[in-house]
């Protein structure tokens, strides 16, 4: 098994408090998040660990906005110059645009740490390059199955990417790598289908391909009437102008078990089918462990996970997005990821 990953997000590393649901509480998406994965995946005989290739610049500018991309680039040495902020501090939002209004396109960077936000997720100073280096991840992943290598790839991205839309960011993620790996097959050709099953709804994933029918998104989540983002991920997000019914969501009761979990999956995978994809990729969140608070797979269902997933038969490329309690993530991804090995 091919595994994609860069030290890089090292340098990617909150510690301010972050805000969940109106308390401040220690940040969840930290470093330790890689190093848990890797140490269970190495104990796996098959784990080849490589870097990844550097990233076309056009396909990132594809997915995402050339202005947003500027923003993201230079936001904290701006942040810096303006605040008399510390290469060290994390630059905030604190301000955004209303709902429904007109608004201008302000020139200040804390206007636009706002407007390009719809969290609140800091912005550090290895931010840029962290991101930058996981897209890298998924693309190089994509293109070791594009190219035969693998008829699996794996990329350990961090920070994630799926909430990540194509000029915001928000939920920890600041690019869209599960996105960006399937821009660069649909270049090279490729019918994909996004799969997404971490425990929040793919908002941004959705976002970016709402309007084309070469990508069609399905997403497994928890009912983001009580669940981040909220605002999108209900069931009638179906897609709009050419990308009308290539947008599938399939919300769960939060608590959901295997077997109500097990349910959604058969019908997302019946859409799948029903495509025709070349390949598949598969936005791996392994937040829906019953640790994590807000679904409810345990140990060996994240194995039934990895099994349903091989028995699609299509080159899959697995990107790394959520999962956040350190007991239980690393031996989940490494469940998941046996379980298609075993059955691809």
């Amino acid at each position: 098994m091919l595994v994609f990953c860069s030290d890089a997000h090292r340098a990617h590393n909150p510690v301010q408090p972050h805000l969940f649901g109106g308390e401040h509480l220690p940040p969840k998406e930290v470093p330790e998040r890689v190093e848990r994965i890797l140490n269970a995946l190495k104990e796996m005989d098959s784990t080849q660990v490589r870097g990844p290739e550097t990233l076309d610049s056009e396909i990132l500018s594809s997915v995402h906005s050339l202005d947003y991309l500027g923003f993201l680039e230079h936001a904290h040495a701006r942040w810096c110059d303006q605040t008399g902020g510390d290469i060290s501090d994390e630059a905030m939002p604190f301000v955004r645009p209303a709902v429904g209004q007109p608004f201008g396109h302000p020139t200040s960077v804390l206007a636009q740490l706002g407007r390009y936000s719809n969290d609140s997720d800091p912005i550090l100073s290895g931010t840029w390059q962290a991101a930058l280096e996981a897209a890298a991840c998924a693309a190089s992943a994509a293109r070791s199955v594009l190219e035969g290598e693998s008829h699996m790839a794996y990329a350990l991205t961090r920070p994630p990417g799926h909430h990540a839309g194509p000029d915001f960011f928000g939920g920890y993620c600041y690019l869209n790598n599960t996105a960006i790996a399937a821009e660069l097959s649909v270049r090279q050709g490729a019918r994909v289908v996004t799969l997404d099953v971490d425990t929040h709804a793919g908002n941004g994933t959705q976002a970016i391909f709402w309007s084309r029918k070469d990508v069609m998104c399905v997403s497994i989540h928890g009912d983001p009437n009580t669940e981040y983002p909220f605002f999108q991920g209900y069931s009638n997000e179906i897609g709009g102008g050419e990308g009308l019914g290539y947008n599938h969501n399939l919300p769960l009761p939060t608590g959901s078990d295997w077997d109500s979990y097990s349910r959604r999956l058969e019908e997302a995978c019946q859409l799948v089918t029903n495509f025709g994809p070349d390949l598949i990729v598969v936005a791996l969140g392994v937040d829906t462990a019953i640790e994590d608070g807000v679904l409810g797979l345990k140990g060996d269902d994240f194995r039934l996970l990895g099994t349903r997933l091989a028995k699609l038969g299509k080159p899959t490329v697995l990107v790394q997005e959520g999962g956040y309690d350190l007991t239980v993530l690393g031996k989940n991804v490494a469940a998941t990821i046996e379980g298609f090995e075993q059955s691809a």
